[in-house]
């Protein structure tokens, strides 16, 4: 057993692996409405289309944290707007914001010659730097993360599988798509200067698309998705100790592969009692 807890001795690897567990609990309770939602392609835009706010924090010296907040709420308030358009779907307006935002960013990056650097930590995270403060952060986040999910919850069911239902109810779905972009926004953030926005969309997807597989409930749904990138997180960090590889990437990995094994499964419970009723 001491393969599995040496990492752990490590201060650094210590206070990642709360980091991991902080972000994979964020990301199971917005996750677990994106999956169900169907809302992928618009955290995919968002996570990238921050790169425009991180890069202009960045040039000024401002906490980059304010720049993705201040980038994703631009574009989560832009799809908002795009999404009352009765001659575009809500697929063009993220496609062409993403496409803006994501141009507009590079373009920044490109004008400066020191930012390589602060543009791989972006991408791709840094979840064995992390400090007491951004652990902080995180569980300020979390505590947000779950009172607006649990105030919305109602209106998210609704709006999750019969949006003109409840519109008919009087649930004002638009203000609930706005308050649920809002949370998938506030969990994009706060986890993108852990495992960088390349790799958060993978936490945010895999372990609720997973659980999605399995369980029958959303609360089980949640709590399966957090028990999935928990275990994702203490794998992964025990896999990047002693294979050397990058910390953030091999947990998403784990994620993943969680996922696929999963609706591995789920095809062969599915196929079982089919073979033996035959």
């Amino acid at each position: 057993m001491d393969w599995l807890l040496d990492p752990f001795q490590v201060s650094f690897v210590r206070q990642a692996l709360w980091a991991g567990i902080l972000v994979s609990l964020i990301c199971a309770v917005a996750g677990t409405w994106v999956v169900l939602r169907g809302m992928a392609f618009l955290g995919d835009a968002m996570s990238h289309g921050m790169l425009l706010g991180v890069a202009l924090a960045s040039l000024a010296g401002v906490n980059v944290l304010i720049g993705g907040l201040l980038s994703a709420g631009g574009m989560a308030l832009g799809v908002n707007v795009l999404s009352r358009s009765r001659r575009l779907s809500q697929d063009t307006g993220i496609g062409l914001l993403f496409a803006g935002m994501l141009s507009l960013g590079v373009i920044v990056v490109s004008h400066s010659e020191s930012f390589a650097v602060d543009l791989t930590a972006f991408l791709f995270g840094d979840v064995l730097a992390v400090r007491p403060e951004d652990l902080a952060g995180l569980a300020a986040a979390l505590a947000v993360t779950v009172l607006a999910g649990a105030a919305g919850h109602r209106l998210f069911v609704a709006l999750a599988f019969d949006p003109r239902k409840a519109h008919t109810l009087g649930l004002r779905p638009r203000p609930a798509q706005a308050l649920l972009v809002g949370l998938v926004t506030l969990a994009i953030v706060a986890s993108f200067h852990v495992v960088g926005t390349l790799l958060v969309f993978g936490l945010l997807i895999a372990p609720a698309a997973a659980a999605a597989l399995w369980a029958r409930s959303i609360p089980r749904i949640m709590l399966g998705a957090a028990l999935l990138g928990t275990g994702s997180t203490v794998i992964g960090l025990v896999v990047s100790w002693h294979a050397a590889t990058a910390a953030g990437a091999t947990i998403v990995a784990v994620a993943v592969a969680a996922f696929f094994l999963s609706a591995l499964a789920d095809v062969l419970r599915r196929r079982i009692p089919s073979e033996v009723s035959r």
